[in-house]
Formats: C-alpha cells, structure tokens, sequence
C-alpha cells in the first residue's frame, strides 16, 4: 500500500471510532431531567377569626325613685285603714282599721313593685363575637417522578412543573425547596 493510502486509512478509522465514541458516551450520558408523572397538591384547613356584628334589642328598666315602695306601702295602708274603718263598731272597728291598714301596705307594696317592673325602655345594643371561617390551604406537593425507569416520590413545597433537573444522577433542587423523600 502507498504511504498517503496508509494515512487516509488510519486517519479514517480514526475519526470513525472518536464519532463511534462520542456517541457512545452521548448513549451512556445520565439524563438532564426527571419526568414528572404526578404532581398532587397537600392542603390543611386554616380557621381564619372574623367579628360578626348585630343589632339586639335589649329591654331595660327605668331607674326606680322610690326603691323601697314607701309610696306604695303609705298609700295602701291608708286606704286599707280607710277601709278597715268603714266595717265594724266599737273595738272591732280599731282591729278592723288596723288589719285594713296591714293589708292595704302589702297590698300598696306589691302594687308599686309591679309598675316599677312594668317601667321600661327598649334600646338597640350592637353586639359582637369572634366566628371562624375555614379555608383550604396549599402546604406543598407529592410528587412522582420516573428517573432512569425508576418512580419516586418525593414532597415539594412548590410544585415543580414538568421536569426536575437531575445533576450527578440526583434532583437539583432550588435551596428554598426542602424536600422529604418518600419512596
């Protein structure tokens, strides 16, 4: 064989087996991605406080003038006495006046107790208490992904969209992502 035969012949096979090479090591290159098979939010229920206001209407009473019924008891027992006197005669009459006059106090006592009862205003009080209201929130993401076959599951606090990047044959998480490996 000539010598330039020879030289393209090796240069040849030379560059065929560096293609064969790096196509080979193109083959047995790790991926750059996992693919994400599942992305499933996590949630907990949050009792977020709010007031919650109405109007009542409240009855009240009147202040009362006389608390002890004076009124009532002086003018009951006058005309319980008044009363008393008009039955009877003689020793009979004072027993009668007298337990016309006892009867005629109680009487004037209950009397005015029940109109200062009855004495009353009605307002409008605003009144307010603390409800809760319940709401679902995100607190991450189980997540399934295929790498080099393989299924996993791991948890996110952010869901990571289609893919994972993979460096060194593991996930290449952002550093705020922490992570729990389940499987």
């Amino acid at each position: 064989m000539n010598k330039s035969m020879m030289i393209g012949t090796v240069l040849g096979i030379g560059i065929a087996t560096t293609g064969g090479a790096i196509a080979g090591y193109q083959y047995l290159k790790e991926p750059d991605f996992a693919e994400v098979v599942n992305s499933q939010p996590m949630t907990k229920d949050i009792k977020v406080p709010r007031e919650e206001c109405r109007d009542v209407t409240v009855t009240q009473q009147n202040p009362v003038q006389d608390k002890n019924r004076i009124t009532g008891k002086v003018i009951g027992a006058t005309i319980g006495g008044v009363l008393g006197h008009q039955v009877g005669g003689g020793n009979g009459k004072k027993a009668a006046t007298v337990a016309g006059a006892i009867a005629g106090g109680y009487a004037g006592d209950r009397v005015q107790d029940n109109m200062q009862k009855k004495d009353t205003y009605t307002t409008t009080e605003k009144r307010c208490s603390t409800v809760y209201d319940t709401r679902e929130e995100i607190t991450g993401y189980r997540v399934t992904y295929r790498l080099n076959g393989k299924e996993s599951v791991i948890e996110l606090p952010q869901d990571p969209g289609q893919r994972i990047p993979v460096q060194n044959g593991q996930l290449v998480l952002s550093p705020q992502d922490t992570h729990t490996q389940i499987r």
